[in-house]
């Protein structure tokens, strides 16, 4: 029998031959075939540190990353997965998904010209390194007649593709770096303010590069780290960001081979990470997550977005993450099955597809049968109701059926299909998923296809719904969710990730942000316009660490860190017109307004 203490995506990774898993693009994720260990997230009681001296456990033994909050990350090698999965401290297991990348003028879009100084004012104020200096009795009485806003006193943190160290816009004004803490994860090494200062004062690039081998290969990071926090000195402060004066705490993130993506497991590392060093230092944080990916119940019941909702509660920290851009993509379809109606459900293959997985959500009330045509119109089916794996065959394809069941964490079942090409390519065309009911309480079903970034553009269902393109872990309940419109044009960005989240119907994105050709800063020097909710969530983050140094830093409210932050974010926003009624799922609440946001 399925060990039902495991999600469905990882029994049938483990179900099925290693030759064959190589094949998918889902199912090795997490696996090193190098030691033929598996990476795994898992919830648990207790600590499980005991396991790497546990005896008789092949090499190259267990190991062990315990987070807060009763999770962690093992390493466990594959004929002992079983074992572990047996045990009873552990409550459940998942693997790992890999992630996805989800100034001017919005700058002024944002009401941030109310709450801050304007751009010579800020830079004579970030001179000095207000981020760790008290202020002037100067500043402290312009703060006490008017707003000084500018993310001090406030940690920001940024997990992401790293950043480059040189960039002048996380440097203070004597040179030296913003950067408390660089935790590069590809090298298993944290670097500190020190370390990263005897880099910048380096003889050469070259030199900076052996103290400090670091690098921001794709500049999203940057990017990101420049939004909500960069001070702008490049530009002599024309596109400063909007915590120009937060101290950064960056986190690279992994992208272990063979897969070169960073993973979900990676990332709660990260998280664990920041806040166990924020809790250290005293501060509180504003965390900005611009990744995401398409799989899982989108109800905000999966391990990684219980894990952040527990991290958003252990301290005084905002969780800010973007809603993704599959807004537009075609990848999420969805409908309601009447008694009595078979519904076809058409998928388009395009050519020179190398695979592709995709999930059928259901409520566990529901019974209809499954059956699957394929391109040639072979008949495959009726899917058999048994947990565990089936498997269908074409003439180019396998697909690897996933029946499942729900977890202790969520009432959803998950039918998942893997199309695995038997050469080069699976077979093209239209595939048709058949539902015909048989006894229905709600009728409801969702399906969702891998995040864009890794389809060929023509693939997709023909009758998409927009509705519930948010990626994970933009579902989780504690985090705030940003999606992204078009400040020029005061519009909805269509590539943004709409709500709510299935079933729960909690409301996100909470709100949007400018996210449409954003000035930031760009790895290895200048400027970039950038597109897309990862650059629509800085801006968020950035303004909630403008509201906590309002209120903790600066004695007006201890209590403004959490969902009160949300909340008052929530109030402020502008209501665009043509949207109503609010909240709705592509705006949120609205779209972000820090002015009106603060108390009177």
């Amino acid at each position: 029998m399925e060990n039902q203490k495991r999600e469905n995506l990882l029994n049938l990774a483990l179900d099925t031959p290693e030759e064959e898993r190589a094949r998918s693009q889902d199912l090795n994720v997490g696996y090193s075939q190098a030691d033929r260990t598996w990476e795994l997230i898992v919830r648990c009681r207790g600590s499980l540190k005991w396991l790497e001296e546990e005896p008789g456990v092949p090499e190259p033994g267990i190991r062990v990353n315990e987070l807060a909050g009763g999770y962690a990350i093992l390493r466990v090698p594959e004929a002992f997965v079983d074992t572990v999965s047996r045990l009873e401290q552990i409550e459940y297991i998942e693997k790992p998904k890999r992630l996805f990348f989800a100034l001017n003028g919005a700058r002024t879009a944002s009401c941030l010209s109310g709450v801050q100084p304007g751009t010579e004012e800020g830079l004579a104020a970030d001179a000095g390194s207000p981020g760790r200096a008290a202020l002037t009795a100067g500043q402290a009485a312009a703060s006490a007649g008017s707003l000084d806003l500018t993310g001090r006193g406030i940690l920001m943190a940024v997990s992401d593709s790293g950043i480059d160290c040189f960039q002048q816009d996380c440097r203070d004004a004597d040179g030296t770096t913003r950067i408390l803490y660089l935790w590069d994860q590809d090298q298993g090494r944290v670097y500190t303010r020190d370390d990263i200062n005897a880099a910048l004062g380096a003889d050469s690039r070259a030199q900076a590069l052996e103290l400090v081998p670091s690098q921001d290969l794709s500049g999203h990071g940057t990017a990101v780290a420049s939004i909500a926090a960069g001070n702008g000195r490049e530009s002599q402060g024309v596109y400063r960001g909007v915590a120009f004066a937060s101290e950064l705490l960056i986190v690279k993130l992994g992208t272990p081979l063979p897969d070169s993506f960073p993973r979900t497991a990676q990332l709660m590392e990260a998280l664990d990470f920041a806040a166990a060093k924020a809790q250290e230092l005293g501060v509180p944080m504003a965390v900005n997550i611009s990744f995401g990916n398409t799989y899982g119940a989108h109800d905000g019941t999966g391990l990684l977005e219980t894990f952040m909702d527990s991290i958003a509660v252990s301290g005084r920290f905002v969780l800010v993450t973007g809603s993704g851009n599959e807004g537009a993509g075609a990848g999420h379809t969805a409908g309601r099955l009447e008694q009595g109606s078979t519904r076809d459900v058409e998928l388009s293959i395009a050519p020179f597809e190398t695979g592709i997985g995709v999930q059928l959500w259901k409520s566990y009330a529901d019974r209809f049968s499954i059956r699957l045509i394929a391109p040639s119109g072979e008949i495959l089916g009726p899917l058999r109701r048994r947990l565990g794996m089936q498997i269908w065959s074409t003439d180019q394809t396998n697909i690897l059926v996933y029946y499942g069941e729900p977890s202790p964490f969520s009432q959803a079942q998950e039918v998942y299909f893997d199309f695995i090409p038997k050469g080069d390519f699976m077979d093209s065309g239209i595939w048709t998923f058949r539902l015909t009911p048989e006894d229905l309480v709600t009728g409801e079903y969702d399906l969702w296809l891998p995040s864009r970034g890794i389809l060929n553009p023509a693939t997709r269902f023909l009758q998409p719904v927009p509705e519930t393109t948010l990626t994970i872990p933009s579902t989780a309940a504690r985090v705030i969710t940003v999606g992204a419109y078009d400040d020029s044009y005061r519009a909805y960005a269509d590539f943004s990730g709409r709500g709510y989240t299935r079933q729960t119907r909690r409301v996100k994105p909470d709100l949007a942000a400018p996210g449409v050709d954003i000035v930031a800063a760009k790895s290895g020097g200048g400027y970039e316009a950038v597109s897309g909710t990862s650059f629509a969530a800085p801006f968020v983050a950035g303004s909630a660490a403008l509201l906590m140094q309002w209120g903790i830093v600066e004695g007006r409210d201890p209590f403004l860190y959490g969902e009160k932050v949300k909340a008052y974010l929530i109030r402020g926003a502008r209501r665009a017109a043509g949207y109503a009624p609010w909240p709705n799922p592509q705006l949120g609440w609205g779209t972000l307004c820090v002015r009106e946001s603060l108390p009177e």
